[in-house]
């Protein structure tokens, strides 16, 4: 059995979906954005926690990098129940459960209470995107599914620049305890979901085929690991832990090298993160579209191409203009090869584990990404090698690992989802 989403050339992209699928997308939409805040909003106060609680730097790195291995035990929980009970109910549990972590380690007495809750909201973090990648991806058309999924994975980079809008005006005011409790705003999304928001009908239809038959996938996580899916999960891992790579070489330190080494103010910090992220937005959002034209490929391959080339034009100086103008420029094209996450994953996996496969998929990058920061700041401060060459070394090669990752995936552009029983007949096919 077979559900094709509506798709018509005759009518406008905007024009194809319907209500309900709006409103799937736009809870995705929200959970990531708001996860986005909660989650940046560290980066940016690394340096003030370290002060008052006279802990190195190194240390505060650390905390970072578990918050995001965590990532992958809620990923991995939140894809088994997404593709078990529906995708709606682990999103309404994640924005809880990263909400009230981050509003609690506002009240951290000890440098420990905070290292426990901003861990702990890893997991809540982790949660969120599998479910909400499939909510989304599944209602929604495929004609559009690449810019909308630009759209919805750029949604990221507003979240950073609401944080970054956040720490440049109230910084001086509220502290960095204050920064954390404002994290408590996104819980408030639950409600909506849950009054407004309906399962997608792939899914629906999906799970109803495996009742008929009483047969189901009870070890998804399992299933990807098999012949048939195994190589797709593979080149899948490695693309994403590249990417995700290449995100904390460029972000997760350039605050602190900014406040650090060259004594930036906050507002001075916060222009180049705001603009910066706002144009992460645009370029996921282009890059999307192009993937639609071009193909998801070719939408990821040659922003990071370009951004290669762009690395050195902000760490290799010190002249405030061309750090803020060049690392805005690097927003458009290595801030921008992660919009085709939510699509590409969800059209490389069959439905009966396809909420498994992007959740765990995507976290395992998270791993690899949480070496990024401590490594980089052991260079940089115990090694006394300064932040910006091994920044740009680790930008730079991890780029190059994105493409080669990239080529060695399959092309799934226009790619139809659907409610059959891929995995259960052994027929399971990762791309068209």
């Amino acid at each position: 059995m077979s559900i094709t989403l509506n798709s018509s050339s005759e009518i406008p992209w905007w024009k194809e979906p319907s209500k309900e699928q709006w409103k799937a997308w736009i809870a995705a939409w929200l959970g990531w954005t708001l996860d986005a805040f909660d989650f940046t909003i560290f980066l940016l106060i690394m340096v003030p926690i370290a002060k008052e609680f006279d802990v190195p730097l190194t240390a505060v790195t650390v905390v970072f990098t578990i918050t995001l291995w965590l990532r992958l035990v809620g990923a991995t929980a939140s894809g088994w129940m997404a593709d078990r009970m529906g995708r709606k109910t682990p999103l309404m549990i994640s924005i809880l459960w990263y909400s009230l972590c981050n509003f609690i380690a506002g009240f951290s007495p000890t440098f420990a209470f905070l290292f426990f809750f901003r861990a702990l909201l890893g997991i809540g973090m982790g949660a969120e995107w599998p479910a909400g990648a499939a909510l989304a991806m599944e209602s929604w058309p495929a004609r559009s599914r690449g810019f909308m999924s630009g759209v919805l994975q750029g949604s990221w980079g507003l979240g950073f620049a609401l944080s970054a809008l956040a720490y440049g005006f109230l910084f001086d005011l509220i502290g960095w305890r204050g920064l954390l409790w404002i994290g408590i705003l996104p819980a408030l999304v639950v409600v909506w979901i849950r009054f407004y928001v309906n399962e997608p009908e792939v899914w629906v239809a999906n799970r109803r085929q495996q009742r008929e038959i009483n047969a189901e996938v009870k070890a998804p996580l399992l299933s990807i690991f098999k012949r048939g899916l195994l190589l797709n999960t593979l080149t899948a891992c490695f693309w994403i832990a590249s990417t995700f790579c290449v995100y904390y070489s460029i972000w997760a330190l350039f605050s602190a090298y900014l406040q650090k080494e060259l004594n930036w103010t906050p507002l001075m910090v916060a222009t180049p993160v705001f603009w910066a992220n706002i144009v992460v937005f645009a370029g996921n959002s282009l890059w999307g579209f192009v993937s639609d034209i071009w193909g998801r490929r070719p939408g990821m391959i040659v922003p990071a191409t370009i951004a290669i080339f762009l690395t050195p034009f902000y760490l290799w100086t010190t002249d405030p203009i061309y750090i803020v103008s060049a690392f805005i420029v690097q927003g458009m094209f290595g801030g921008s090869i992660y919009g085709q996450m939510p699509s590409y994953l969800c059209e490389r996996f069959p439905t009966e584990v396809r909420a498994t496969a992007s959740g765990f998929i995507f976290h395992q990058g998270a791993i690899w990404g949480g070496l990024v920061a401590p490594v980089l700041t052991y260079l940089a401060v115990q090694m006394n090698f300064g932040f910006a060459m091994p920044m740009m070394i680790s930008t730079i090669l991890f780029l190059v690992l994105v493409v080669i990752s990239v080529l060695l995936g399959p092309e799934t552009k226009g790619k139809t989802l659907t409610a059959d029983l891929e995995v259960i007949k052994g027929v399971a096919q990762p791309a068209i």
